[in-house]
């Protein structure tokens, strides 16, 4: 009986199976054990080759001076994010969050790989026969928590705790000014519109400054804090002393300049006071990550005034 051929990286990965063990840490010399979502993992002391599988991580390794290899995007051929600069200009495209691409991956022979178990769990056994694996638990709420354990995996915590520390202390500084304010947080999605809410990654770092929110973006009868739904209908309820929006995609900025030229979103008091801001979607939504917070701590400390 004759069998299709197989490509070089899946019989790679078939005989990586047979044997039961990764690449990369074998020949890597010392080792570190690494706990994660998914159990416990022998990392390099130092890789050299990293691999990400979730946007946050792309903040995490550039915040800690580290470029990936690799790194999978949120959808196909989308540009890997402005904020971060030139850091991600040799980093190669590993498929998608939701699809990583095995044998992209292989093919960069990584010593490390960074994902999430929330999106990836179902590959965690494929990928941790490539090279050592450490995922976090989830994504958004967690993300100083999931910054510190990408930083332990590369061997950079304590790199990544200073990091934290100061963001935290130069929030509550920058928020120290606004606390009088309710600030209202709103996004464009190609088919809806969303307010967001405490637990989101703004929100978060919203709140880490101490700026309060519009009670209807507490979202206090909802399970899920992150968002709540908006139509054009009831777009009264992004109202706050200031608003800041952002669009995801094409499709979502035609929506955004639909609603934002309509006379219901022009009735908003914040868009009456001059206080409704445009604002980088990449940052305030998936940046999740240190230098993004650190640029939305920027755009408060820019657009927002202190009530008189």
């Amino acid at each position: 009986m004759r069998f299709p051929l197989a490509s070089a990286a899946m019989l790679s990965l078939l005989a990586l199976a047979a044997c039961g063990t990764a690449t990369g840490s074998q020949d890597a010399g010392p080792t570190r054990t690494v706990k994660h979502a998914m159990g416990e993992t022998k990392v390099p002391m130092t890789p050299k080759r990293v691999v990400v599988l979730d946007t946050d991580k792309l903040d995490s390794l550039v915040s800690l001076g580290l470029s990936p290899v690799g790194a999978a995007q949120a959808s196909e051929n989308q540009a890997w994010p402005k904020y971060l600069g030139s850091s991600l200009s040799a980093t190669k495209p590993v498929g998608t969050l939701q699809q990583p691409n095995i044998e992209a991956i292989m093919a960069l022979k990584p010593d490390l790989i960074l994902g999430s178990k929330f999106r990836q769990a179902a590959f965690y056994d494929k990928l941790s026969k490539i090279a050592p694996t450490v995922f976090t638990e989830r994504v958004g709420i967690t993300w100083k928590e999931n910054f510190l354990l990408d930083a332990e995996a590369v061997g950079k915590k304590d790199r990544a705790t200073q990091l934290v520390s100061a963001y935290e202390a130069r929030a509550e500084q920058v928020g120290a000014k606004f606390t009088e304010l309710k600030v209202s947080i709103v996004r464009f999605m190609p088919t809806d519109i969303r307010m967001y809410g405490p637990e989101s990654f703004s929100g978060i770092v919203v709140g880490d400054a101490g700026i309060p929110r519009p009670e209807v973006q507490q979202l206090a009868a909802q399970e899920d804090k992150r968002f709540g739904e908006l139509s054009q209908e009831n777009i009264a309820q992004a109202d706050g002393d200031a608003v800041f929006y952002t669009a995801y995609g094409e499709a979502a900025a035609k929506s955004q300049a639909e609603v934002t030229g309509g006379p219901l979103w022009k009735n908003l008091g914040a868009v009456k006071s001059g206080n409704a801001h445009n604002v980088d979607d990449e940052i305030w939504m998936t940046g999740i990550g240190v230098t993004a917070a650190g640029k939305i701590l920027d755009d408060l400390d820019k657009y927002l005034t202190p009530l008189a």
